[in-house]
């Protein structure tokens, strides 16, 4: 018997209760090194992924459940509740947030063995990890902005983990401020929702008040612009994505679980979740499709010239969360959704890996790298294996999943249309995405070895410049199992994954395109129609021309890295003004963080703020305490003139006071 209120309350209570053991009882009692925590934290993640499979085949089987609400705080007629809603969507992400989490878990049991924070790092993956369940299974949006919050919190604690390095200090800050902005519009749009009717905030009450045609388009702009604000900060999308790829300075691992199963995704599903508030407003849905399709091409170009391994990977997730932003503007829920789910699966893949590449290069710096084929196998193909499913070459997931938003464009599509630049842009991207990915494998484990972490250490120390502190000696050779297992599982589901649960034939007990009719025609809280469902992608038809196309643009790329980084039959000219001017451009990230941080913050904000505080200090604050001092000390010599020793005066004083006090008293009669 499927008993939803516990099975639910148990999959965000075991990270939470690990969350809670590690950070209570065992860092106090035994010490910050205990390796009994990883244990705490894998088995109640563990039980929490079997709970969620459990809840994934209870919506197969009997639909959509939304359970009733609890009133947690009271304000006159308005209540805040908590409550659960499992339905396609929560069932899907709950066993990629637990999945997908489970296996990271595995991988820092290894990765973060001899980390003096050992404990704490547990800790606040355990409640990142629930933070992200809780956010996924809310029914109403209060709760859902509780969860959100804590999702950027835990955030800032992985991404500062290491805080005694000032680097990791700064991009926590910069994460944490510059996703502020974006949740300050998610806020608003919570606030404008609930002052147009409180109910509103319960999930499937908007659901129904749209369908009843009760929501006026002006009101799902407004609404809807305030989300959008909040998934473009939460998923690094222009022009909040700067903060992402500095957010590598955490533990590799953190990376991967930022990049694939939490808080980058945590704006695309806020989107999805809210997706018939979005439809409400053709203009709103534009909007995202092109904040999306120019992230791509925007984030694909920064990662042609990133040196850091970690810093391409994160460029390449600003650049496919820019393909589900593109996919949920255009309409195509399902594919948008069906992406986040297989991307989530290579992206943690590689990420794994290239912590496994740190371990035995000592150094993050591709130019130093080389060579590792042979002496790192199983990472090798793992990550060969994840980067041409990132690149979308068949038949791998990744080609599945960003055919359907690519097939999507063609139902309807003319030339010289807004929608055909916003294709171009999506297959451009292709190209771009395997150029970046095997330049990456090409650097990283082809040719020789350039010396890794020791080599650059030296190099920085020749030229006077700081070391830091991520640089190891190398230690040439694969990684422990319990980090190569976790990589070659994933890799495996990258292989597998996105054909066995959206096949385009019938596959033994899966059906055609299951993926597809689950989360649309099946989907019947989001979608009350067919109509709707197959509009948003629940029928897609397999098209050859699209796949053609796309797996000839990533096969481009793929040869244009192969000629240029492996063989080498291409070299770009040194002396090329253009090539100069264009590689700097991309070096300085398109001058968007010195836009930010330079001019808006510290000429304009810090200088004008301080000018105005400083005026305001001089001028009113200083003028009203000396006023206040001048008041005081007349008022004192006042008060004092009565104290001069003489009886008459005295006497004097007592009677005023007596005659004072009886007209007051008659006056008051």
């Amino acid at each position: 018997m499927f008993d939803s209120d516990f099975i639910l309350i148990a999959i965000l209570g075991l990270p939470l209760l690990s969350f809670l053991i590690n950070g209570v009882l065992i860092r106090p009692i035994l010490g910050t090194r205990s390796p009994i925590s990883g244990f705490i934290t894998v088995g109640s993640i563990t039980l929490a992924f079997i709970f969620s499979l459990a809840s994934l085949f209870h919506v197969i089987v009997n639909g959509e459940v939304v359970f009733p609400q609890r009133t947690w705080l009271s304000f006159g007629y308005f209540q805040v509740e908590f409550g659960v809603l499992l339905d396609q969507l929560t069932s899907i992400m709950l066993v990629v947030v637990t999945g997908v989490s489970l296996i990271v878990q595995v991988y820092g049991m290894a990765y973060m063995k001899s980390d003096s924070s050992y404990v704490r790092y547990y800790a606040y993956m355990s409640l990142f990890t629930a933070s992200m369940i809780g956010l996924v299974i809310s029914r109403n949006l209060i709760q859902l902005f509780i969860f959100w919050e804590l999702v950027g919190v835990s955030s800032y604690l992985l991404i500062g983990f290491w805080m005694n390095r000032p680097s990791a200090a700064e991009a926590a800050k910069k994460a944490f401020i510059m996703t502020r902005f974006g949740d300050f519009g998610f806020l608003l749009g919570i606030i404008y929702l609930a002052s147009q009717n409180p109910s509103w905030l319960d999930i499937p009450t908007i659901y129904h008040a749209i369908e009843g045609g009760n929501v006026s388009t002006t009101v799902a702009t407004l609404v809807s612009l305030g989300f959008l604000a909040g998934a473009v900060g939460k998923s690094a999308q222009f022009p909040l994505h700067s903060w992402l790829p500095d957010a590598m300075e955490g533990p590799t691992s953190v990376s991967a679980l930022i990049h694939s199963a939490t808080m980058v995704t945590a704006g695309v599903f806020l989107i999805a979740r809210m997706f018939p508030v979005f439809e409400q407003s053709s203009n709103v849905l534009l909007l995202v499709s092109l904040i999306g399709g120019f992230t791509i091409i925007l984030a694909a170009s920064m990662g042609f010239v990133a040196s850091d391994i970690k810093r391409v990977l994160a460029y390449s997730t600003v650049s496919q969360l820019g393909y589900m932003m593109l996919a949920l503007g255009i309409g195509a829920y399902v594919p948008a959704v069906f992406h986040l789910f297989t991307h989530a699966f290579f992206k943690a893949a590689l990420f794994l890996g290239a912590g496994s590449v740190h371990h035995a290069s000592g150094t993050f710096n591709m130019r130093y790298m080389g060579g590792l084929k042979k002496i790192m196998p199983y990472t090798y193909w793992s990550m060969l294996i994840a980067s041409l499913s990132l690149a979308g070459i068949f038949p791998l997931s990744g080609f599945w999943s960003k055919d359907e938003i690519l097939a999507h464009f063609f139902h309807d599509l003319s030339f010289f249309s807004l929608e055909f630049v916003l294709v171009l842009l999506a297959i451009v991207g292709a190209m771009m995405t395997a150029f970046y990915m095997f330049r990456v494998i090409f650097l990283v484990f082809h040719g020789e070895f350039r010396g890794g972490g020791k080599k650059e250490k030296e190099d920085l120390e020749d030229n006077g410049l700081n070391v830091p502190e991520t640089l190891e000696t190398p230690h040439l050779a694969e990684a422990p199992k319990v980090m190569v297992v976790p990589v070659i599982f994933l890799a495996v589901m990258a292989v597998i994954i996105g054909f066995v649960v959206n096949p385009p034939i019938d596959l033994l007990i899966v059906s055609k395109h299951w993926f597809a009719h689950f989360m649309g025609l099946e989907n019947q809280l989001v979608f009350h129609n067919d109509l709707l469902a197959i509009h948003a992608g629940s029928k897609p038809e397999f098209n050859f021309v699209v796949a053609i196309v796309s797996t000839l643009m990533a096969v481009i790329g793929l040869v244009l890295a192969t000629l240029i980084y492996l063989k080498r039959y291409i070299v770009l000219p040194h002396n090329s003004v253009v090539l100069r001017k264009a590689r700097f451009l991309l070096e300085k990230k398109y001058f968007v963080d010195f836009l930010y941080e330079e001019k808006l913050v510290r000429q304009n904000f810090y200088n004008r703020f301080s000018r105005t505080v400083e005026f305001f200090d001089l001028k009113w604050i200083d003028n009203i305490n000396i006023l206040i001092g001048k008041f005081t000390i007349r008022v004192g010599t006042f008060l004092s003139s009565g104290q001069i020793g003489q009886l008459q005066v005295y006497t004097g004083t007592m009677i005023l006071g007596l005659i004072i006090l009886v007209a007051g008293l008659i006056l008051w009669n």
